[in-house]
């Protein structure tokens, strides 16, 4: 009995190539020239080396399979197009993890399961809960166990004002089922775990975040539904993006052996804030600021012309539309690059 049958991605032999060749990666590079000006696979400089010591670090880091871990823009094109990336690259196509909400058709999580996708499951009470997440813990050690790479977003759901943060959960779902003969910290050296910055110039579903913020500030029971998660994904593949880059950042397991004596004195969740605060910091320095003139102060004028909701309050709604965009200009100039390995 396969016990990962309800999350797993299918596994199919030599359809999945041919997949690929014929359907996934020619529609992931037609909405490359439709939506935007340039799709870019980049590597963070790091201090004290060049752009090419770089990018040598970076690529051995990958060579045998990791972890990519991401901030989170949009909901089908960050993890699409860093596979089309890496495939086009290196030939390496990550498993893909992806909320239960976003699959609300049997077709959508057919073909996604098809492209390497698992599924992350998230209703139920408690309980339910956790035994999802022991299960999916154990379907990635799985994974990791035969050096496959994944892709999973830092945090559950997006950071709809663009402040960018690791939820400790994630890391703890992560190790759950972990060899229990190591410690935390070789638990989580044994993912390798390589941040990745994803850098859209525009976010076409700006106006609608922006719409949820009051949303929410005006009725605290507010919640999106089924069909708010279609229009945020329709729409983020319908609109345009501008530049994109997507900066590639070494495994953290540099960093960790740098500071293991201190990591392994602390306890066990002071290590897991330390950790996700440094996969934070190598997502900052990878962060590809756009220059903004007075053209981007027109661009949110039209974004905001867009909302429709009662008692619109536009005041509030630029404020926030400004805010996901700055918020990642401010944690990217403090972030401290000097100390990322």
């Amino acid at each position: 009995m396969d016990k990962f049958k309800q999350i797993r991605a299918y596994r199919t032999g030599w359809i999945i190539p041919v997949l690929d060749v014929l359907i996934t990666m020619p529609w992931l590079h037609s909405m490359v020239w439709r939506k935007t000006k340039g799709v870019k696979l980049d590597y963070l400089q790091l201090p004290g080396k060049s752009k090419q010591e770089s990018r040598k670090l970076i690529e051995q880091d990958i060579k045998h399979g990791a972890f990519f871990m991401t901030n989170h823009r949009d909901i089908i094109l960050d993890a699409s197009w860093l596979s089309m990336l890496l495939h086009d690259r290196y030939f390496i196509r990550p498993f893909v993890g992806v909320g239960d909400n976003l699959l609300s058709k049997w077709y959508i999580e057919t073909a996604f399961r098809f492209n390497r996708g698992f599924v992350v499951r998230r209703q139920g009470g408690p309980r339910e809960i956790l035994q999802n997440s022991v299960l999916l813990s154990e379907y990635i050690q799985s994974l990791r166990s035969r050096g496959k790479s994944i892709w999973l977003a830092q945090r559950e759901g997006r950071a709809k004002d663009s402040d960018d943060r690791t939820q400790p959960a994630v890391l703890k779902m992560l190790t759950l089922c972990a060899d229990k003969n190591m410690d935390f910290i070789d638990q989580v050296k044994a993912l390798n775990i390589c941040p990745v910055s994803i850098n859209y110039e525009f976010d076409p579903c700006d106006y609608l975040k922006a719409a949820e913020f009051q949303l929410k500030r005006d009725n605290p029971d507010w919640k999106k539904t089924k069909h708010d998660d279609r229009v945020s994904m329709w729409t983020g593949l319908r609109g345009k993006n501008g530049h994109v880059i997507f900066r590639l950042t070494p495994s953290i397991n540099h960093w960790i052996d740098t500071h293991i004596e201190e990591l392994k004195a602390m306890q066990k969740n002071d290590q897991i804030r330390a950790i996700a605060e440094q996969i934070d910091r190598q997502i900052f320095a990878g962060y590809e600021i756009f220059p903004r003139g007075t053209e981007f102060d027109q661009y949110i004028e039209s974004r905001l012309a867009l909302i429709d909701i009662p008692d619109k309050d536009e005041a509030f709604l630029r404020e926030k539309l400004y805010e996901m965009y700055n918020n990642p200009i401010k944690n990217h100039e403090e972030s401290n690059i000097s100390g990322l390995i």
